[in-house]
């Protein structure tokens, strides 16, 4: 009877942390946007500067991982619709496959985890870093508001900088897709995008664009939330930017899965 009155309270506060994890994060990120339209009238404005090196850190320097790895899922598409549609001797038809499910699904989702992974993991460490070092107490200190020095630029690369990801990770699936069919089915390069266009549409690009930013803002909330939940020493540290990695990749693919299941 213990064991499962033991079981029941730790659930309960297992519930309860999460819930407060979540109210954490989400004032934070009104926070941030706040400041964002109205800081200048409080005397906290958002620096451009260090929104530029936000978007540098989070998208320019991601293009290489992120094309190159969604090339690679466009080849890997091609290969498994032409040996799926093979069967039914109609492998000449996969591009249509790919017209809807790269911009719609995995091009965004990709990226997505694949920030995730790089961003995601570097705002926890480089947050919980200045919180284990008494930097977010000494901003406070000064009357600078942690929101406008740390969230709000995060966040504003983040929205700026998935959502041109999004776009580049399209062009190379769509790009090392075609070659792989030309290679494969002798589909020309003007054949295959002449399909690609008939059947992609705007609304397909702009529902992964859609998801993008929406990725982004679950990306900054739960980096820098548990980035400055971090109390205590190193080895905290290195256990919430694993956590960081895993949550945000989880809250990654738990949004894409209901935009699929509503959209």
């Amino acid at each position: 009877m213990s064991q499962i009155t033991n079981r029941i309270s730790q659930t309960g506060q297992s519930t309860l942390n999460a819930i407060t994890a979540i109210g954490y994060a989400s004032i934070l990120i009104w926070d941030s946007i706040l400041l964002l339209f109205m800081g200048k009238r409080v005397n906290q404005p958002v620096r451009f500067g260090l929104v530029i090196d936000e978007i540098i850190n989070a998208g320019v320097k991601a293009v290489p991982v992120v094309a190159l790895m969604s090339a690679t899922i466009g080849v890997m598409l091609s290969i498994q619709g032409i040996h799926t549609l093979s069967i039914f001797g109609a492998e000449t038809q996969v591009t249509f496959g790919l017209a809807i499910s790269i911009p719609r699904e995995f091009a965004p989702l990709i990226t997505g985890i694949l920030v995730a992974g790089r961003s995601g993991s570097q705002l926890t460490s480089r947050v919980g870093s200045m919180q284990l070092n008494g930097e977010i107490d000494a901003l406070t200190v000064m009357g600078i508001a942690p929101a406008r020095y740390v969230v709000a630029p995060s966040l504003i690369g983040l929205l700026v900088s998935l959502p041109v990801l999004v776009v580049i990770g399209n062009l190379a699936a769509f790009s090392a897709a075609g070659l792989y069919i030309h290679a494969t089915l002798g589909i020309g390069p003007d054949a295959y995008w002449a399909d690609i266009l008939d059947v992609v549409t705007i609304d397909d690009f702009l529902h992964g664009i859609m998801k993008s930013f929406i990725f982004a803002i679950l990306l900054a909330m739960i980096a820098i939330s548990l980035g400055m939940r971090v109390y205590g020493g190193a080895e905290v540290l290195g256990k919430s930017t694993t956590k960081s990695v895993v949550t945000c990749i989880a809250a990654i693919i738990g949004a894409d899965t209901i935009f699929a299941l509503l959209l």
